[in-house]
């Protein structure tokens, strides 16, 4: 789901951040700092010096902590935070890359140009293989069934579903279906799950289901309700069938065990800001979360602990808006970092920290706004032109009518 926009920068390499007392794989975890809406508010040097100790992956943060250096002055602090966006590859806009050297002054304007990228360098390695009709409206996900060219695709202002087979698309309507996002299939069970919330704040003159619709054998309908004021979007399975849903405007987090009917809190609202994608462990111990402006956290499933998910190499964490976990690697779309990227983060052996990380595709000219989708036969089948922009509060913006949405295949190899 797209939220509202972020600038995208990121961290002064010269904060000290905060150190483990026993080992990262095998001791204490650092405590994720519970985020809210007044957690932005914070601007202050050494409010957002904190935040930037507390999440040090954050691009948000680091930006913030950035404007604050140069309002105060602080020169060399601000050409660190500049040399270490260079290094993780940010690019600033053409507007900010005139305005910086103005900001720090003759006596640093240079060396600042030095620390700034002129442009994204693009990673194409995907292949289109489907484009949704216009009529079908803002394509939010996609899920590729294994082994076939089936695809359904999810439409936030349609309402419904479209599927191709066989090369062709049709409608299904669900009964009561509210705007749907996150898309999985419970293979053992045989169930598709479908998140059907109000998440694009469009006026409703009828009742709308909000929670999960499952599409069963035999055309079988289930409905398992969000408590209620509850906005799912992002959806994740464990191994066992258990669903996992993020609410990226009321920011809980939400579940839905196999035998259950309805869905139950397993993170209360006022923890994160706007949880979005999700991805479990292999053994199903743990959930992976992205928050879009702080970063990657992991929910212990047996104790509800929540902890920040860090690198040991330069990453930017912030900004992911799909996740998925393919083996021992995360497959995060960031859509919310400059450039927008696709990035497969290898975990530790004991899945509690990031090694290394390969862009897989970044700055693709055929892109609008990459979106959601799924993992099928070692690829990631995703939505490449997500239309947002296109619409407002469920209607199309003038001028700007609605476009097919571009499918697109990046193999995981």
């Amino acid at each position: 789901m797209r939220p509202a926009a972020l600038a995208a920068a990121l961290a002064l390499a010269s904060i000290p951040v905060a150190a483990y007392a026993d080992s990262p794989e095998g001791g204490e975890m650092a405590e994720w700092r519970a985020v809210d809406a007044e957690t932005g508010k914070i601007a202050d040097i050494e409010g957002v010096e904190q935040l930037a100790r507390d999440f040090p992956d954050s691009g948000s943060v680091r930006l913030r902590l950035l404007n604050a250096q140069l309002g105060a002055g602080q020169l060399d602090a601000a050409l660190e935070t500049l040399a270490w966006l260079k290094a993780r590859g940010h690019v600033f806009s053409a507007a900010a890359q005139a305005q910086i050297p103005q900001l720090v002054g003759e006596s640093h304007a240079e060396a600042a140009r030095a620390l700034l990228l002129p442009e994204a360098e693009p990673v194409e390695a995907s292949e289109v293989i489907a484009a949704v009709p216009a009529e079908a409206g803002l394509i939010e996900s996609v899920f590729a069934a294994p082994a076939g060219d089936t695809l359904i695709a999810t439409s936030v202002t349609r309402q419904a579903l479209w599927i191709r087979e066989a090369g062709d698309w049709r409608r299904v309507d669900l009964a009561l279906a509210d705007d749907l996002s996150g898309i999985l299939q419970d293979e053992t069970h045989n169930i598709g799950w479908i998140a059907s919330s109000n998440i694009d704040g469009s006026e409703q003159g009828e009742t709308r289901f909000s929670g999960l619709i499952g599409l069963g054998p035999l055309d079988a309908r289930l409905y398992a309700a969000a408590p209620e004021g509850v906005r799912v979007s992002d959806l994740a399975m464990g191994p066992d069938g258990t669903v996992y849903a993020s609410d990226p405007l009321g920011a809980g987090v939400y579940t839905k065990g196999v035998w259950a009917e309805d869905l139950t809190v397993l993170v209360q609202p006022g923890t994160f800001r706007s949880p979005q994608g999700l991805a479990v462990s292999e053994d199903g111990a743990r959930l992976y979360l992205s928050d879009y402006r702080y970063g990657l956290a992991m929910i212990d499933l047996a104790t509800g602990r929540v902890a920040p998910l860090e690198s040991d190499v330069p990453v930017l964490l912030d900004g992911i808006d799909g996740l998925w976990r393919s083996g021992s690697e995360l497959i995060a779309m960031q859509n919310g970092v400059s450039p927008m990227r696709i990035v497969a983060f290898t975990l530790s052996a004991a899945g509690k920290r990031i090694v290394a990380a390969l862009v897989l595709e970044q700055a693709h000219p055929d892109w609008t706004e990459p979106l959601g989708g799924s993992i099928a036969d070692n690829a990631l089948v995703y939505v490449a032109t997500g239309q947002w922009d296109r619409y407002d509060k469920g209607q199309p913006v003038e001028g700007k009518p609605p476009l097919p949405t571009q499918i697109r295949r990046l193999p995981l190899d």
